[in-house]
């Protein structure tokens, strides 16, 4: 009988990859459930070039639950390969190309996701929010409407004006059953870290997600993000942040909350001061009805980017190793 604890990481993106490569080397059953609405990058050609739903973010969340033993590593580093020459190619990863590849051989992308988990024997497993093709929308205050995710992630610096009033999706979007299924059995739900607008609210506006959320009897634990968003969190304390995930949920939906007290190095903050990007402030004092753990969560490296990649990438992150000791001090309690 399986005893170990059943944890859910909600989110998509770098930082889904991070906690769920910390989190697989303890004894848990991990599962993570990752956004679908990406259009950016080499996300948008797998949309528009070969009518799937994108995969970068489902891809970076096998690899990080892949086996590091034996030749799997090798696995690893291929399938986050980005080619950085030939017409047509450059700037896609080869990991993309493959699910796209297998999603035409076993006749469909949902049985390619399966497939290719197998082949990097993944320690866990990974769940699309849902297979409806959608977009991402995002209205400001200003009346200014954004119709794509890779849009609203990456809008040019000095074209947003006004803070988001509301996202939704559109199409609306039919669950995944395995996602509803997840949370309803989780013991402990992750929330992040990764992009608020981008990359966790997007599961959230899924049907049938939040509901699930208030019904399980899972602990749930928010990772708060290190740095605001240009155009998406821009001026955001850490309040700003948990309001936020309320207004998509329900109130006091987190039973915890981790928040990073190491500083950045001065280069770090430098570059994001560039694109209008601070550290986010933590403001939360003490909450009654939250558990606030603050502990030193940051990656002492800097982040180099692939010099293929088209998009902008965040040059620190959270430290997979502290954040999971941080998440599993939790559950231990």
């Amino acid at each position: 009988m399986n005893t170990k604890p059943k944890v859910v990481v909600i989110g998509g993106g770098t930082g889904s990859f991070v906690a769920l490569t910390g989190l697989k080397k303890y004894p848990v059953d991990l599962s993570a459930i990752v956004t679908m609405s990406d259009s950016g990058g080499s996300n948008k050609r797998i949309r528009d070039e070969f009518g799937l739903l994108p995969t970068s973010d489902i891809r970076q969340c096998l690899v990080a639950l892949s086996d590091e033993n034996g030749n799997t590593g090798l696995l690893r580093q291929l399938f986050m390969y980005r080619f950085s020459k030939g017409e047509g190619i450059s700037g896609m990863t080869f990991g993309n190309l493959f699910m796209a590849a297998l999603s035409d051989i076993v006749g469909s992308q949902e049985e390619a996701i399966r497939q290719t988990g197998k082949v990097l024997r993944i320690r866990g497993t990974v769940i699309p929010v849902s297979f409806t093709k959608t977009n991402l929308f995002a209205e400001y205050t200003d009346g200014k409407i954004l119709t794509e995710e890779y849009l609203i992630d990456e809008p040019p610096l000095g074209s947003v004006t006004s803070r988001i009033k509301k996202v939704y999706l559109k199409p609306k979007t039919k669950v995944n059953p395995q996602a509803i299924e997840a949370i309803k059995k989780a013991d402990y739900i992750v929330i992040g870290p990764g992009d608020l607008y981008t990359s966790i609210i997007p599961n959230l506006l899924v049907g049938g997600i939040t509901k699930a959320l208030s019904e399980t009897k899972a602990k749930k634990v928010y990772a708060l993000n290190l740095m605001t968003k240009y155009g998406q969190t821009t001026d955001y304390k850490a309040s700003d942040h948990i309001a936020t995930l309320e207004k998509y949920t329900y109130k006091n939906i987190v039973d915890a909350v981790l928040v990073n007290t190491q500083k950045p190095s001065k280069e770090a903050l430098k570059w994001y001061r560039d694109f209008e990007e601070y550290p986010v402030v933590d403001n939360l004092g003490n909450i009654k009805s939250t558990k606030i753990i603050r502990a030193p969560l940051l990656k002492n490296a800097i982040i180099e980017k692939d010099s293929s990649d088209s998009l902008k990438r965040s040059i620190i992150r959270h430290d997979p190793e502290k954040l999971a000791s941080a998440i599993m001090e939790l559950l231990n309690k």
